[in-house]
């Protein structure tokens, strides 16, 4: 966190972003985005300093602290620019374009800080970076020199700049340009050399994908237990990549073993020294797919994984309003990761003897310091090992490694915490809510589902204006809000049965199509028809660190589509995945969230609608949910409900008794009355 003084405040003091909030006392006369600001630069003739961040990136404090609270690098600022602040959570839409601009620009990736300099009159960018110095090192030139040179060379090249913007904009139109195809042309090839490639990039050593720094791309993982799934004799190696991943991370340093949940990346192979901060993203989409993982082999790694996670997420970051927050800070006390770093003197003087030796033998503190003369806790010896090497049974160990947790944690709870954004965003919370919701129905605790129906009422009651959608407090959504909001009412939906919910699906998917759909090419805007211009209006399809927008929001609309019989949503989904055709083909495993709008475009779900009541109906629907069937799709509706149902769902019911309605794509089976028939056609369906 900026730690400017007090004595200075700029425009930032009436932001609602803490991000924001963090850079309100700094001597840099900051703007937020707007006709304000941008006309200032045109009337001023001034080029734009954009700086976009936020709250747990650990290179944005330190260039705020070394940069932006320096008063002699703000007076240079502020006399030859108009500088403007961006939360990129809260605009993500800016974030895209710039992100892009910059990758173009500078012939490389980008990320946090992104610092452009944009042109006063299109803000078309002309200069990019991500974090200056404030002095000349890491081969880097000096903020203030890049400040100075910056401006000399727009004010005294003016025509450069222009032949540079005109060929920025050709560049970036060719990046979104794909070519339209049949949709007859659709095939699953894309699906099979994504997860071969996803075999050349595999760590067989540590697992995960690609070196240092080790990103944990949940993504990789459900496209892997997709190809298992579809071909069980075939993906043996896809399954062994993602359990193997899946394990070295949950017992990694990128997990807090003491609170739960996932640091944002890890800094080296082997998951040891993570970058500490905790983004709500990554551990909903994580939830899900170790949900997932324990599905397919009950492992209690996973299981200690996942409810260490929800409990993590119901703890630290759900508000008493309902909804959860955005991020954790990696640093404290001006440290990073300080607030889980251990002495193993101090563990072992807080544990009995016991405890201390499984605790100091499983994680290391009987090795060299890990972090900076400290150990962050990485487990060198799973519980497997760890009760082989002090000849103890595996149930003593999981019981020392419990208590010593609750132990530390109580100490760790007297530490100065890191910094909490408290901003909350729909798309993050939707991801959350879907992977608390599967982790309360596979491991039957009603506090997660619970929780996450919390977190769904509060964007109910507060960012939902029918028929719009808030992406947080006063800005409207994006797609990724709308998708990934519709996708976790599905999940909701199978959980437990909501007439209010499927309202609201419904009155998302329409003004989805409404506000976002492409009708000439195919595929949806990141930004809503009625959006400010920006340079260019991005329609993105490959993944970042959350699933490309336009595959979740594809795959909700298939999934509703087929399940209200709306034929409108699947003609939507087959111009999107006809528009994305030819990228697919260049790079699949770019694009694991279209991927699987292809695989269920190309063999539709399966679909189950129970009706009945009781416990019965429970029982049934716990059937059908027991193992992992990533294309099926169940509904237990009471018997109660009927003509307030839509009329592909008014399944009658008799007396009572449960029935099964199953049908895939428009062909369905005649009613399952019994058990052992629907037992039957399960089996089949599972074990191919």
């Amino acid at each position: 966190m900026s730690s400017a003084s007090e004595s200075y405040t700029n425009r930032l003091a009436t932001a609602s972003s803490p991000y924001l909030l963090q850079h309100a006392h700094q001597p840099v006369d900051w703007h937020i985005w707007g006709d304000e600001a941008l006309t200032l630069a045109k009337q001023q003739d001034k080029p734009i300093l954009l700086s976009i961040g936020y709250s747990a990136c650990h290179w944005c404090h330190v260039m705020a602290h070394e940069s932006f609270d320096d008063p002699e690098t703000a007076e240079i600022m502020n006399r030859l620019f108009i500088n403007i602040k961006v939360d990129r959570e809260e605009r993500p839409d800016l974030d895209k374009v710039y992100q892009t601009a910059h990758q173009i620009l500078m012939q490389g990736g980008g990320g946090w800080p992104l610092t452009m300099f944009l042109s006063p009159d299109k803000q078309i960018p002309f200069f990019a970076g991500t974090y200056f110095p404030k002095q000349a090192h890491y081969q880097m030139p000096a903020f203030r020199d890049i400040l100075q040179r910056v401006s000399d060379f727009y004010q005294q090249r003016r025509d450069d700049v222009n032949k540079q913007n005109q060929v920025l904009m050709q560049s970036i139109k060719r990046i979104y340009q794909s070519e339209q195809v049949d949709k007859k042309s659709l095939n699953s090839a894309p699906l099979e050399v994504a997860v071969q490639q996803l075999a050349q990039s595999f760590d067989a050593n540590f697992g995960g994908f690609g070196s240092a720094p080790k990103f944990p791309y949940p993504g990789n993982i459900e496209r892997l237990f997709h190809a298992w799934f579809s071909n069980p004799q075939q993906g043996g190696n896809a399954l062994y990549m993602a359990m193997y991943s899946l394990e070295k991370m949950a017992l990694g340093g990128l997990f807090d073993h003491i609170g739960g949940g996932f640091c944002r990346y890890s800094t080296d192979e082997q998951w040891m020294i993570p970058h500490f901060e905790k983004m709500l993203y990554d551990n909903g989409l994580l939830l899900s797919v170790y949900v997932d993982a324990y599905q397919i082999q009950a492992k209690p790694l996973f299981a200690e994984t996942i409810n260490l996670t929800a409990q993590w997420a119901i703890n630290e970051m759900q508000a008493e309003s309902g909804g959860y927050y955005s991020s954790i800070d990696a640093d404290s006390e001006g440290e990073e990761g300080k607030f889980y770093l251990w002495q193993a003197e101090q563990v072992q003087a807080l544990l009995p003897d016991e405890i201390a030796k499984t605790v100091l033998a499983g994680f290391g503190l009987d090795k060299t310091a890990n972090f900076e003369g400290a150990w962050h806790l990485h487990r060198y010896l799973n519980s497997e090992q760890l009760a082989k090497r002090l000849n103890l049974d595996i149930a003593s160990v999981e019981v020392h490694l419990n208590q010593a947790r609750d132990i530390l944690y109580s100490v760790r709870q007297q530490r100065i915490a890191p910094n909490k954004d408290s901003k909350i965003l729909t798309a993050w919370n939707a991801l959350m809510i879907k992977g608390m919701l599967k982790a309360g129905r596979v491991l039957n605790h009603q506090k997660y589902i619970d929780s996450a129906e919390q977190a769904l009422k509060f964007i109910y009651q507060q960012f939902w204006q029918s028929p719009q959608l808030l992406a947080t407090h006063h800005l409207q959504g994006y797609l990724y809000d709308y998708g990934f909001l519709l996708d976790a009412l599905l999940e909701s939906l199978q959980t437990q049965w909501n007439l209010q919910w499927l309202q609201w699906a419904i009155e998302l998917a329409e003004q989805l199509l409404l506000a976002f759909e492409d009708k000439s090419q195919g595929g949806f805007y990141f930004t809503a028809h009625q959006h400010e211009n920006l340079i260019y209006r991005p329609k993105t399809l490959s993944d970042e660190a959350i699933p490309a927008a336009n595959g979740i929001a594809g795959l909700s609309l298939l999934r509703l589509g087929y399940l209200l019989a709306k034929p409108k949503y699947l003609h939507s989904v087959d111009a999107m995945l006809q528009f994305s055709w030819s990228l697919l083909n260049q790079y699949p495993s770019a694009y694991h969230a279209v991927l699987t709008v292809l695989e269920e475009y190309l063999q539709a779900p399966e679909v189950i609608i129970l009706r009945g009541q009781g416990q019965q109906l429970t029982a049934w629907q716990q059937r059908c949910q027991q193992f992992y069937t990533p294309h099926r799709l169940v509904f237990a509706i009471d018997s109660k409900y009927q003509l307030d149902l839509p009329p592909a769902l008014q399944k009658p019911s008799e007396h009572g008794q449960v029935i099964a309605y199953i049908c895939q794509g428009q062909q369905c089976l005649a009613p399952i009355k019994t058990l052992e028939s629907l037992e039957q056609f399960l089996f089949k369906t599972e074990s191919h």
